[in-house]
């Protein structure tokens, strides 16, 4: 099975040692895509600061499209043979980056609170636990299913509080409804990904994704926005960090987590996005970090845990 990123090795091939960096990157690879991909609450703060949100969507899809066809040039990456792979990619990019990212910039810049945001967020490995069975025929043991549970406890634990300090007429309705329209749409790219796109070059795949994502956001951001974008080096320094750190690296380490083990446990690594974000608004931002916020962490690592533990004992056969 081809992973994406092995470069041809002029002298003798080592399987052992193949083996060993696969382990390797197994065992950090999960804790590194939450570090980056929570990092996007962050940005999604900051980036009201310097354009309307689907406007800084669209140049970010097209600057990482840009860079990942670079590498894909500069590494002579094998594309996807065929019209129905390119297509392929280009929708689950529709769904994983475009409706996702873009209803919820979208509803958080029109004043979801980040707390009901996160709750929202982490409904997705339930929701894909659910699908999954009906798609693609994956069934979950009973400790998986009550590390799930127990991993959506712990995000309400983490939030919750803070929602309840919120008057109910202050939260605007129509943006909560795109939120979870975000939800559904990332729970179905990560199907469709792990349907139709389990072989090919990651990083070609990557590109034409960002490729499908812009192309469905452009016309919302013509429509609903001004394209106000002020070019400034905050701008830029966002703009970097969106696109090699979470459009990049996030996103890459997503892709190979869907293609090592099964859909649901990589979804069921969401569960720490929340609460990590919030430590991150912490620090950054001067939020509070209450003991709810600590409490629940401590208990979506848990229930991670859980939802992961029958791969660590049978890793998939290469």
């Amino acid at each position: 099975m081809t992973i994406g990123w092995q470069r041809p090795n002029a002298g003798a091939f080592d399987p052992a040692r193949q083996s060993a960096a696969l382990m390797t990157l197994d065992r950090i690879a999960p804790a590194l895509f939450v570090l980056l991909w929570s990092s996007g609450w962050v940005a999604a703060k900051y980036g009201g600061i310097y354009s309307d949100p689907l406007t800084f969507l669209v140049v970010r899809y097209i600057t990482a499209a840009l860079l990942f066809a670079a590498v894909c040039w500069v590494a002579g990456v094998r594309w996807p043979k065929g019209r129905s792979a390119i297509v392929h990619a280009m929708i689950s990019g529709a769904f994983l980056h475009g409706f996702y990212l873009g209803t919820v910039w979208w509803a958080i810049a029109h004043g979801v609170p980040a707390a009901l945001s996160g709750i929202i967020a982490a409904l997705q490995p339930l929701m894909t636990a659910l699908a999954a069975p009906y798609f693609i025929g994956e069934r979950l043991s009973p400790l998986q299913k009550s590390g799930i549970c127990l991993g959506f406890a712990g995000v309400a634990i983490a939030v919750v509080p803070k929602l309840l300090g919120t008057g109910q007429s202050e939260i605007p309705v129509f943006p909560v409804i795109m939120n979870v329209i975000g939800m559904v749409s990332v729970t179905y790219g990560t199907i469709y990904q792990k349907q139709h796109l389990q072989t090919g070059d990651l990083r070609a795949i990557a590109t034409l994704q960002y490729v499908g994502a812009a192309a469905v956001t452009l016309p919302f951001a013509l429509a609903l926005e001004p394209f106000r974008v002020e070019l400034s080096f905050g701008f830029i320094a966002l703009l970097l960090w969106s696109v090699v750190g979470i459009s990049m690296g996030a996103i890459l380490l997503l892709l190979y987590l869907l293609r090592r083990g099964q859909v649901s446990r990589a979804a069921a690594l969401i569960y720490l996005v929340p609460p990590l974000a919030s430590v991150q608004a912490a620090i950054i931002f001067g939020e509070e970090l209450t003991l709810p916020m600590i409490l629940g962490t401590l208990v979506v690592i848990a229930g991670v845990y859980l939802a992961n533990r029958k791969q660590r004992q049978a890793a998939p056969a290469e």
